[in-house]
Order: C-alpha cells, then structure tokens, then sequence
C-alpha cells in the first residue's frame, strides 16, 4: 500500500507548546498537557513536508515512493449495475458499491503517477456539471469522543448539512464557521468550498484529553478540534483560525508552496491572510479599524497576552512567563536560517503577514477589497513557484497590484514590503 503524504498544520505554533511544556512556572498537568500536544504535532509535521512536496513533484513522479496498483479488471460499469440493481440482495448491492468505491480509488492513485490529479479530474467533472445542480457545501461534524486515535475519526456523527443546532456548543460552532468561511470563499472569490469543486468539509470536535490545538487534515478531508486546557482553547469559536487552516487547502488547490524555509512561512502567511480577512468580513471592518489578530479566542482567561499573532505588530501577540513571549519578528533583517519549526514557518511568517498589514491599510476600504484581491490573483498567477522566496513573492503581489488597481497601488504594495525589508526594485 502506498504511503499517506498529506500535509496537516496545526492552529497552535510548535514553539509556543514547546514553551508551555519547559516552564517551570506552568503545573505539571499543564506541562503534559502540552508535550502531548506538542509530540503529536511531531509526528505529523514530516506527512506536512512530504505532502507539499508531492503537490509540486513534476508531472509523472508524482506518488512515485510508493507502491501503486493497475486498473481493476472487472468494469466500473459492472459494478454500477450490481449495486442499482434490483434483482439482487441489499448486501449484495451494498458489498458492489464497496468495491466500486474502492476501485475508484485505486484508479486515482494510478492517474496520479501518469500525472494526472484528482484535483483535475475533480474540476473537470464540476465544470461538465449541470448549472442547475445545487451549490450547497455539505458539512457534517462529528464527536471523537476525546480518542486521540485519528484511525477512529470522524466519530459519531453530530450535526448533518441541513440540520438544526444541536445541544453541543462546539458542534454547532464548528457547523457555523466553516460555513462562514465557505461562504466568504464563494462570495468574495467565487470559490466554491475548499477545491473549487465543491469538496465536502467534515470537523471532529472533542478530539483528545486536553488536547490544545485545532488541525485540517486532508489525509481524512476534515478539521480536528481538541477541547483545549489551561491556557489555549475555544478553537472551535475562533473563525480566523478556522479560515486559517481551510485555508491550506485552498493553497494546494492553487499554489502549493513547499512547507520548508520561506516558501513554508509564506504558505503560512496565505492562510494567516485569508483567516483574518474573513473575521473582518464578518465584522464588517475597514482595514483601519480592524485589530488584525489571530486567535485572540483561543487564549484563556489569566493569559498575559491577546491572540497567538498579530500581523499588525508581529512579536508583541503575548508575553508570559508560562509560555514565554511571542518570538515573531517584524522585519526580513531579522530573519535567520534554522531547522526548527521546518525552517521557521510559524516564526517568520510574521515578516508577509505585516507587509499584507501596510497593504491594506495603504490600499484603504476593506482587505479583502484590494488588497485581498491582490493576493487572491498572486495565488491564482502561475507565478508563485513551489520554492518561493519572500522576495519573489513580493514582486508577483506588484505585478498583480499594477494590473489590477494601477500604478498608485503597485507603488503602495512596494513600500510595504520595503518597510518589512523585504526589497527588490523600485517600482517605476
């Protein structure tokens, strides 16, 4: 069987659960808490690298690692007919639909190493659609039963597409912010869900005991929300954070960036970008008014500190002895090679996220107005390569800033990346 190379990213840095886990100042249950957290986020951090890597493998090496099946040899429409067919038993029909999507599967997996991906297949099925089919996302929320097994997720099933709140609050905010962000997507940039075809969005809520974090992970196409502990939780209110992990998924349906280096804090910063947009969207806040923090829901009460970043003033997001002070800096200058954190994605995702800041608030009105919209088009460009330096990054968000809104804004989306000494060339 082939191996698994999914990309998962996590709601709470690594470093800030590493912080929790040394402190002598936090209880020993809080420590654990957080190595547990933090030894989970370990071993799922080299599927996020591989993932990544796979996406931007050139055509016909894709999924090459691992072993691969041929197409099965009895016909799909065989099987089609076996399972709609009223001439044979329900578990016959029902042991004919299992193979038929299992097949389906195997087929996938052999049209990824010719170099054709689902995702194209997807797209095109979406598009050769009938127009009258109905555009409406399923979304489904599950409890995990506080399991940290992901085998055994989803869980059991809470809340279904079309249903009434339910008594479990997380459930019900879990339903609600997906759809706040698919419907943001679908709005704002005629996406439609997370691949633009459409794709389901399953959450599991309750995951683990005290688990303090919240993921996407495309291995199982859904969102895993842990209850949290001491001193992070409430990720399941937190709509930026929400948007920020979606987010992902919309990148590896458009520019795939290497999770490593500054390719990976960029792909960091593109979700920390659309994140926010959709909270002030739901805010109704200008750029000007708005506080351009991640995840101020998540920290709790007694916590001397006031979201996990801010893309505003990046580094000044907390500071406290339990977990010591936000490590993010705000300007290319400081940005230094390192092995952690994959090369630093979290830390110096921090340098985009002020320039994307200046931007918005240079450009005026609402983010996701212009200055989204600029970065929206970077993404969809075909220029933003798999490796992509801050640099180059920069220069594709000009070029696009210029075709867009004109010279005044291309000049306005320079200054700010010169200001976080991200430079390049003057732009004429």
């Amino acid at each position: 069987m082939a191996a698994r190379t999914h990309h998962i990213c996590s709601a709470v840095p690594p470093y800030l659960l590493a912080a929790i886990a040394d402190s002598e100042h936090n209880s020993e249950d809080a420590r654990q808490s957080a190595r547990n957290a933090l030894d989970f986020h370990k071993r799922y951090v080299e599927k996020r690298v591989r993932r990544f890597a796979e996406l931007t493998a050139p055509r016909g090496l894709r999924g090459a690692t691992g072993s691969h099946r041929r197409p099965s040899i009895i016909p799909d429409t065989l099987l089609k007919h076996i399972a709609e067919s009223d001439d044979v038993d329900e578990e016959t029909r029902a042991l004919a639909k299992h193979d038929m999507e299992h097949i389906a599967g195997i087929q996938e997996k052999y049209k990824e190493t010719q170099g054709i991906s689902a995702e194209q297949q997807q797209k095109a099925s979406a598009a050769s659609a009938d127009s009258t089919k109905p555009q409406t996302t399923y979304r489904a929320v599950y409890d995990a039963h506080h399991d940290q097994d992901e085998a055994d997720l989803p869980g059991k099933v809470l809340r279904t597409e079309g249903q009434k709140a339910v008594s479990d609050e997380a459930a019900n905010q879990a339903f609600d912010n997906a759809g706040n962000v698919l419907s943001f997507y679908k709005d704002i940039f005629n996406w439609n869900s997370i691949d633009n075809a459409n794709e389901k969005v399953i959450s599991s809520v309750h995951f683990g005991k005290n688990y303090e974090n919240a993921f996407w992970d495309p291995e199982l196409a859904q969102m895993v929300y842990g209850d949290g502990h001491d001193f992070l939780g409430h990720f399941t209110a937190a709509v930026d954070v929400i948007g920020h992990e979606l987010t992902h998924a919309v990148t590896e349906n458009t520019s795939p960036l290497n999770y490593t280096g500054q390719s990976g804090a960029l792909n960091e910063h593109v979700s920390d970008v659309f994140g926010v947009m959709i909270k002030q969207y739901l805010q109704k806040e200008t750029a000007e008014e708005a506080d351009w923090l991640i995840g101020e829901d998540c920290l709790m009460p007694g916590v001397k500190g006031v979201a996990l970043r801010s893309m505003k003033a990046p580094g000044t997001a907390y500071n406290d002895q339990r977990f010591g002070k936000d490590p993010q800096p705000d300007n290319f200058n400081k940005y230094r090679a390192t092995w952690e954190d994959n090369g630093g994605v979290h830390v110096y995702s921090g340098i985009p996220n002020k320039a994307f800041y200046l931007t918005a608030v240079g450009l005026g009105g609402h983010s996701w107005e212009k200055a989204g919209k600029i970065w929206w088009e970077t993404m969809q460009s075909g220029q933003i390569p798999a490796k992509c330096t801050f640099a180059q990054f920069a220069d594709v968000t000009v070029d696009q800033a210029e075709d867009l809104f004109g010279d005044d804004a291309a000049a306005i989306v320079r200054k700010a990346w010169n200001e976080v000494g991200v430079i390049r060339k003057t732009h004429v």
